[in-house]
């Protein structure tokens, strides 16, 4: 960004006068933007992963348009919470592991890491699940795909350094238009699907409850927080560089929900009204689609689906030992050499082996591995949060970049909102004829 710097003021930009100065200043502008792009915009995509694409589509076949309301309020949630962490890397340039072990102390730290470090690897499992049911659509057996794929993500992100790792995340993130054109190719009713987006319904059904505490536990992750933050550290995105990475996650924000509306749009127009309410797997969903939507649109809707879980699969153990390492005060990021960093490398690759390794146990139920470890995202995500905003609120941490009153009611009224909702799922459960995971 220096060099950018230095590009304007030797005049390299190739135009004079107010008018060129004007366009170099905006070019300017864009390059130092692409330069911090990144962090914000995948940690965002990574949350549609297999077990968020399975939520979505459950929420769609069982639900129709009803849901589609929680994606507003989610969406800005999601991005007030991703603010919070990107604006704490780059003030603090330490990681969020790192900030809740000095200012609370390791016993707090370490309920943290036990707590979502379980969670974590159930996604972690739920990753591989998805990379495998997405592969049989087309006839390839879990046991030689798993480990090829498990093989893939370790070798990018081990053998990688953050940039040019960032970059293949980035475009591996791209990949998620096809969900929107599956969509269209499904041909819903948009006027109903955008009444129901801007008008909530409103049920207490359990059934009902659980897949709202799933979709919000989907949309705004615990893992997420951490990863984002100590992305934004490890690629040295400072206070000057903050206002440029607010952008990149409040773009990326946007973008995931978007492609979390054409899911549910999808399955909510082809499955659910032709009476297929229930679904069990990701990739059931993509099947189903084919006589509904034609072939075009199930094939895209699986490979979303196989892109989601390789994209997933390198991310989610990251942030796992990045929260680990960084709660223990060991060494950690991509950046560092394995000899660096032997900790850090060592826990990525335990995950991604023991991840892997638990796909391939015969008649494992995957899907229950991978609803729980949505529902355990939207039950455990307020610990988390009451962490984030006693450190965002804090003078001697953040300074003058302390939350705003807005900031602070949006996101506590996001961890009241959270456990409303889980009380009343948990009651909802214990009722004659509820239902539980």
């Amino acid at each position: 960004m220096q060099r950018l710097k230095r590009y304007l003021r030797r005049g390299l930009f190739g135009r004079r006068g107010a008018r060129g100065a004007a366009f170099a200043t905006l070019r300017l502008r864009l390059l130092m933007f692409f330069a911090i792009f990144g962090p914000g915009f995948i940690t965002a995509n990574v949350d549609n992963d297999p077990g968020g694409i399975l939520t979505y589509s459950q929420a769609g076949a069982k639900f129709g348009y009803a849901l589609l309301w929680t994606l507003i309020p989610t969406t800005i949630a999601l991005m007030v919470i991703q603010e919070m962490a990107a604006r704490m890397g780059a003030v603090t340039g330490k990681g969020l592991a790192d900030l809740i072990r000095e200012e609370f102390g390791f016993r707090a730290t370490f309920f943290t890491m036990v707590v979502l470090g379980a969670a974590d690897f159930a996604n972690i499992v739920a990753e591989f699940a998805g990379l495998a049911s997405g592969m049989a659509i087309f006839g390839v057996t879990k046991y030689l795909v798993v480990p090829l794929g498990a093989a893939l993500v370790w070798g990018v992100v081990v053998r990688g350094t953050y940039r040019p790792v960032e970059r293949i995340l980035i475009i591996f993130s791209m990949i998620y238009l096809a969900y929107p054109i599956s969509a269209f190719l499904g041909k819903p009713d948009w006027l109903l699907a955008l009444h129901d987006t801007v008008i909530p319904t409103f049920s207490s059904n359990s059934e009902y409850l659980i897949m709202i505490v799933g979709l919000i536990g989907t949309t705004i992750t615990p893992w997420m927080q951490f990863y984002l933050q100590a992305s934004i550290v490890e690629k040295g995105i400072g206070k000057k560089e903050y206002p440029l990475s607010r952008w990149d996650v409040i773009i990326g924000c946007i973008i995931t929900d978007v492609v979390a509306f054409f899911i549910v749009v999808a399955c909510a127009a082809t499955l659910h009204n032709s009476g297929q309410h229930e679904i069990t797997g990701a990739a059931q969903a993509a099947v189903a689609l084919r006589p509904l939507a034609g072939k075009y649109a199930s094939l895209l809707f699986a490979i979303g689906l196989i892109n989601a879980s390789l994209l997933s699969a390198a991310i989610l153990p990251l942030a796992t030992a990045f929260n680990i390492c960084e709660g223990l005060g060991f060494e950690s990021g991509v950046n560092r050499r394995f000899s660096e960093a032997p900790a850090f490398y060592w826990l990525y690759s335990a995950l991604i082996a023991a991840g892997a390794g638990c796909v391939l146990i015969p008649r494992l139920p995957l899907i229950k591995v991978i609803l729980f470890s949505q529902v355990a995202n939207g039950v455990l995500l307020p610990f988390v949060l009451v962490f984030m905003l006693l450190l965002v609120n804090r003078k001697e941490v953040m300074g003058e970049y302390r939350n705003s009153r807005t900031a602070n009611v949006i996101a506590w009224g996001t961890v009241g909102v959270i456990i409303a909702l889980t009380a009343a799922m948990i009651v909802a459960s214990l009722k004659p004829g509820g239902i539980s995971l």
